[in-house]
């Protein structure tokens, strides 16, 4: 594949951002297809990502293997299947400039989650439901399919629960990886886990894992607010295109 030396640049990027995400930064995996959409369809971009998240997932499957809340799963999985569903239908169906305005959008709305987020916090605490759970799961699954980015709707959902931290670490890393082992099959069936593509992954996957050895070393070392907000507002500008290119 013959993405030029911007589209390698972007990608490896990509990529680092996606093993910053699993080695404690979540919210950064959100960087990774829309910095890949600017040279490549997001489709293309998603399909490319896949493998490499699911590489970088194992070793978050190994540390929680014993850290998770079975009830947060179990609400959330039955929506995200049916929501990872219906992302394969609308990538079959709407056109890749679409699907592109689309990304932004969710990129915008996160980054607006992210600026209210102090006066929006609740000072309480809920346990899980199966209504607002399968709700938040079908969001959550359509616009991982999509972009990669289901973290948001996941968050809205988890986060007043007010997990300890390990647990809430765990649960979600659990989710995500049974998440992306779900988009294998539609993946594979849109043509994008061809050959040529899993040949990019590969490649993506030493940056991967200097991401999530990075990310390690970040969060023990760097304000935590002071890095999100640097990548909130990169994402904000890398969406932002993406909008202004689907409206055209």
């Amino acid at each position: 594949m013959d993405m030029g030396i911007l589209g390698w640049v972007l990608a490896c990027i990509a990529a680092f951002a996606v093993g910053l995400a699993k080695g404690g930064l979540s919210m950064v995996g959100m960087l990774g297809v829309p910095l890949m959409a600017l040279v490549i369809s997001p489709v293309q971009a998603a399909g490319i990502l896949l493998p490499v998240y699911i590489v970088s997932d194992i070793g978050g499957l190994i540390a929680f293997r014993r850290s998770f809340d079975r009830r947060v799963l179990a609400t959330l999985i039955p929506g995200m299947i049916t929501g990872v569903m219906l992302g394969w239908a609308t990538a079959s169906l709407v056109d890749e400039s679409r699907i592109g305005l689309i990304v932004g959008l969710i990129g915008l709305g996160f980054c607006l989650n992210a600026f209210l987020r102090p006066s929006l916090a609740g000072q309480f605490g809920r346990g899980a439901s199966w209504g607002a759970g399968s709700a938040w799961g079908i969001v959550s699954g359509y616009v991982s399919f999509v972009s990669h980015s289901g973290a948001p709707p996941y968050q809205i959902y988890v986060q007043p629960m007010r997990m300890e931290p390990m647990l809430y670490a765990g649960t979600t890393t659990i989710f995500f990886a049974i998440t992306n082992a779900v988009k294998l099959i539609p993946y594979a069936s849109l043509g994008q886990l061809s050959a040529q593509n899993l040949a990019v992954s590969a490649a993506l996957i030493v940056p991967a894992l200097l991401g999530v050895a990075a990310g390690l070393w970040i969060i023990k070392r760097l304000p935590a607010t002071f890095f999100y907000k640097f990548i909130t507002w990169a994402l904000a500008v890398v969406s932002l295109k993406l909008v202004w290119d689907g409206l055209q």
